[in-house]
């Protein structure tokens, strides 16, 4: 199938960094690894199994990071994807590290971006990486500070022709403005939802100067559960599909800049969460899950 018609490309397309086509219904690799994303997944092969689920089904964006496991993810999709199809477009993340408890530390030094950047490529078996977010903040959110130091780490990198595109992740709007001042910013990975929406100003500010915003956590997670789901019950009965679809449909709504990564290691939920691209919601449905905002 091509782009144009996978179920993946229902909600449309969008050119990352102005050159890099992508779904935007993506797949998050997350939750290829094991539980608290540490350590190997409990069964690999279904692992496997819902990562070509998510290509079958058209998705081109692929989110992940070597933190994740860490390493096992990124050898799970190099294992299981590796001939590359040249529409898959790997979006990575550096900034942190795991500990042998699996605890989750900062690593924002310059030489340790480089290491972090490096370890992507080689375990994802890939000479340059499309695009490398730098994660600052911490797990649940943003935090104050300056970031110039890291960016300006991977600005270097970009130079050197090891990453084509660069993002941010976990920031604040003045975060985002000190990176655009060094070098070209192709997206913003931030926790937004539906029932989480303080980024609602930085979401339109980045449609407005064409760089892609990519929740995380668009259906909730530890840190931010999923809140209440009276409305969006309403909303999904009325269309005979889950909530999360309505969830995942609102984002894709909400934003054209907006490209979302919903992660699973069950193929059927993957096919559920890739439904949601060709879920349309009316005004009554968009006015109905205003309500919904915590």
């Amino acid at each position: 199938m091509t782009m144009a018609t996978t179920p993946a490309a229902a909600a449309g397309t969008w050119l990352l960094g102005g050159d890099l086509p992508v779904t935007r219904m993506g797949y998050g690799a997350m939750q290829l690894a094991g539980k608290g994303v540490f350590g190997p997944p409990e069964d690999p092969d279904r692992a496997r199994a819902a990562l070509r689920k998510a290509v079958e089904l058209g998705v081109t964006h692929i989110d992940t990071s070597d933190f994740y496991g860490p390493y096992v993810t990124n050898e799970i999709l190099r294992d299981t994807l590796s001939p590359y199809g040249d529409e898959l477009v790997f979006v990575t993340k550096v900034g942190a590290r795991r500990d042998e408890q699996g605890n989750w530390l900062h690593w924002l030094d310059p030489a340790g971006l480089r290491q972090a950047v490096e370890e992507n490529l080689e375990h994802l078996g890939l000479d340059r990486m499309d695009v490398v977010n730098l994660r600052v903040g911490e797990t649940d959110g943003a935090a104050q500070g300056s970031i110039a130091a890291g960016f300006e780490a991977l600005a270097g990198l970009r130079e050197e022709g090891l990453i084509r595109h660069l993002g941010v992740s976990n920031v604040t709007a003045a975060q985002l403005d000190e990176a655009l001042a060094i070098a070209p910013v192709a997206c913003v990975q931030n926790m937004f939802n539906v029932w989480s929406r303080n980024d609602d100003a930085l979401v339109d500010r980045c449609n407005e100067q064409m760089i892609a915003y990519v929740p995380y956590f668009p259906l909730g997670s530890a840190f931010q559960p999923m809140g209440s789901t009276e409305r969006l019950d309403g909303v999904a009965a009325k269309h005979g599909v889950s909530v999360h679809q309505v969830a995942l449909a609102w984002l894709l709504h909400r934003s054209p800049a907006i490209l979302v990564i919903p992660g699973s290691g069950d193929p059927a939920h993957v096919e559920d969460n890739v439904a949601a691209a060709a879920l349309r919601l009316d005004l009554d449905d968009l006015a109905a899950l205003e309500g919904t905002a915590g």
